[in-house]
C-alpha cells in the first residue's frame, strides 16, 4: 500500500461497538493492517457458549471481561499500539459517554435492535472527525448462516434477505426517524433454521466462527480501503 497509506492508517482512531464473534475479529483485522488508535466496547464477559466463535474465548478466559482479554492479545500483536478496553454497553443513558465525533471510523457489530438503532442514527448524525471526513460500518446478522461465499456488502436501504435490517428499516419507518446518510452494511442473505439444541434451555440463535470471522475482516476490510484510496 506504500508508507503514505500505511501512516494514514496508523493515523486514524477507530471505535468498535460489540467484540463478540463480529467485532473481535474485526479489532484483530485492523490491528495487524495498522491501525494505532482502537477503542473496543463491550460490557459482557467471556462464557463457555462463546468458544466456539468469538476470538479471545477459550476455556483459560471465561469469566473475564471480553475487553480485557482482547486488549491483551491485540497488544501482544502490537504493542506499541494506543488500544482502549471499555466494559460498557452502548445505550441511549449511555451513548454521549463515547463522544462519537472523536473517531474517525465508527463499526457497529451490536445484537441489541434497540442499541443498535440507536448507534445507527447517531453515527449518521455525527460530524466527522478529521481532514477528509469519517466513516461508518454495520454488521447485520450473522447467525443461522454456513455458506462464507454468500456474504456481501450493501447500502443499508439496499440490504436484501437479512432480518435484521429488515426489522432496523420497519423501525425507523415506524418512528419516522431515519438515519442522516448512507452507510455500508456486511450482511448475507441466507438464511437457516436452527436444529434442535444440545441444551433444551438453549433457544439462542446459532453461529460459526468463519462466518463470524469474515464478517469482522470484511468490516475491517472497509475501514483500510477507505482509508488508503485517495493515499
Amino acid at each position: 500500500m506504500g508508507d503514505e497509506a500505511m501512516d494514514r492508517i496508523a493515523q486514524k482512531r477507530v471505535i468498535i461497538f460489540g467484540v463478540g464473534g463480529v467485532g473481535s475479529w474485526c479489532a484483530e483485522s485492523l490491528i495487524r493492517s495498522g491501525i494505532h488508535h482502537l477503542t473496543i466496547v463491550d460490557s459482557d464477559c467471556v462464557s463457555i457458549t462463546n468458544i466456539n466463535r468469538q476470538l479471545m474465548a477459550t476455556t483459560q478466559t471465561i469469566g473475564q471481561p471480553k475487553v480485557d482479554v482482547l486488549r491483551e492479545r491485540l497488544l501482544s500483536i502490537n504493542p506499541s499500539a494506543d488500544i482502549t478496553a471499555l466494559q460498557q454497553i452502548f445505550t441511549a443513558e449511555t451513548a454521549e459517554s463515547f463522544h462519537l465525533e472523536e473517531y474517525d471510523y465508527i463499526i457497529d457489530a451490536i445484537d441489541s435492535l434497540k442499541d443498535k438503532a440507536l448507534l445507527i442514527l447517531l453515527a449518521t448524525s455525527t460530524p466527522p472527525k478529521g481532514e477528509r471526513g469519517g466513516g461508518f460500518f454495520s454488521s447485520m446478522g450473522a447467525a443461522l448462516k454456513l455458506d462464507p461465499t454468500r456474504i456481501k456488502v450493501a447500502e443499508f436501504w439496499k440490504v436484501q434477505g437479512d432480518p435484521l435490517a429488515r426489522a432496523l428499516r420497519n423501525r425507523f419507518k415506524k418512528e419516522k426517524t431515519f438515519p442522516r446518510h448512507k452507510f455500508q452494511c456486511v450482511y448475507s442473505d441466507e438464511l437457516l433454521q436452527n436444529q434442535k439444541p444440545i441444551d433444551p434451555e438453549d433457544k439462542g440463535n446459532g453461529s460459526i466462527s468463519h462466518i463470524t470471522a469474515v464478517f469482522g475482516f470484511m468490516l475491517a476490510g472497509l475501514v483500510v480501503q477507505d482509508i488508503v484510496k485517495d493515499a
